[in-house]
């Protein structure tokens, strides 16, 4: 497999025209200003020195902000230091986030001229009523519509979506992923909704006008959700926020599903919904074959899918497959 290498630029909350509930940006990303364009220089620099892979693929990642929502001339400040490290082929592309309702054939054409190759749009959710209340800003149709032009262009599609927003549901956050499934993205980021500080959310949290979900409930939205996804061969590049100081040790976060290794809970939990169909035999041993790259999450967070299994069975292994895929896996009794 190629090996694949972002190089990340935070530009927290640039020039964006609306102030979601959940946000904060600097909490978030954990940057505080934006960077100057020495600095993000140096930082592309910096990494480029740590990649000794040939054949890798390298892109500079804008992220943070609403890209397209930039003057124009500022873009196209950011966009130019890149164009030197693509004109020496020490980088390959340029991928950006930002809202769907910026997105137009004018901006598309400027920023192919930049080598943009990936756009990833915010969508939070295909609901109007949620992106109401979730101060959005935008529609689902907005989206719809953005993401055909961005297809169109031949551009690659990501679409972000957030699950546990003001009034949203199971049913509605399978919608939301549903409706994500059928624009058919490139790739897709999932993430739980946090109570942060200073925002909008944690003032409705604190007079009870928000209820959060805890960290077994945010597993639990996701999981179908992210089944949905890699079911139907979509790449989801991110599930969770990053592990960041602000959340672990920083006392920003007050509520919500936030863990380092969300992913890794999620995961467990469908190899957990699979293991449990292993029908219980009078054998007292068994090994399980799974996936190579599933290896881990099958056993389990803490190997809780083994000791799970450990309540059945005297002796549990687990065996790795190159040829086996997507919760697929071989019992034998022994």
């Amino acid at each position: 497999m190629a090996l694949h290498f972002t190089i990340p630029i935070f530009i927290p909350h640039l020039a964006c025209p609306f102030q979601c509930v959940f946000c904060n940006q600097k909490h978030i990303s954990g940057t505080t200003t934006p960077m100057s364009l020495t600095e993000i220089t140096q930082k592309i620099e910096r990494n480029l020195s740590t990649i000794h892979h040939e054949g890798a693929t390298v892109e500079v990642g804008f992220f943070g902000g609403s890209f397209t929502c930039l003057d124009i001339d500022k873009q196209k400040q950011y966009l130019e230091i890149v164009q030197p490290y693509i004109h020496n082929r020490q980088i390959d592309s340029i991928r950006l986030s930002t809202r769907p309702d910026y997105i137009d054939e004018a901006e598309l054409l400027f920023l192919k001229e930049f080598h943009v190759k990936t756009i990833e749009l915010g969508v939070q959710s295909m609901n109007d009523d949620v992106l109401k209340a979730s101060g959005r800003g935008h529609t689902a149709l907005d989206v719809i519509c953005a993401s055909k032009l961005i297809k169109s262009h031949d551009f690659q599609l990501g679409l972000q979506m957030m699950v546990g927003l003001p009034g949203d549901d199971a049913d509605t956050c399978m919608h939301t992923a549903q409706m994500i499934l059928s624009l058919m993205p490139d790739c897709v980021r999932i993430y739980p909704t946090l109570v942060i500080q200073n925002t909008e959310l944690e003032d409705l949290y604190l007079e009870g006008k928000y209820k959060a979900m805890t960290l077994e409930e945010g597993v639990d939205r996701v999981a179908p959700i992210l089944k949905l996804f890699l079911d139907n061969s979509i790449n989801v590049i991110r599930v969770g926020l990053h592990p960041s100081e602000e959340f672990d040790k920083g006392g920003k976060l007050l509520a919500g599903p936030y863990h380092p290794s969300f992913r890794e809970l999620v995961m467990t939990k469908l190899w957990y919904d699979e293991l449990c169909k292993i029908p219980i035999s009078e054998h007292k041993d068994i090994s399980i074959t799974v996936p190579t790259s599933d290896y881990n999450v099958a056993i389990g967070f803490n190997a809780s899918n083994r000791n799970y299994l450990k309540q059945q069975f005297r002796r549990v292994r687990f065996l790795k497959s190159d040829s086996l895929t997507n919760f697929s896996y071989h019992v034998d009794y022994c």
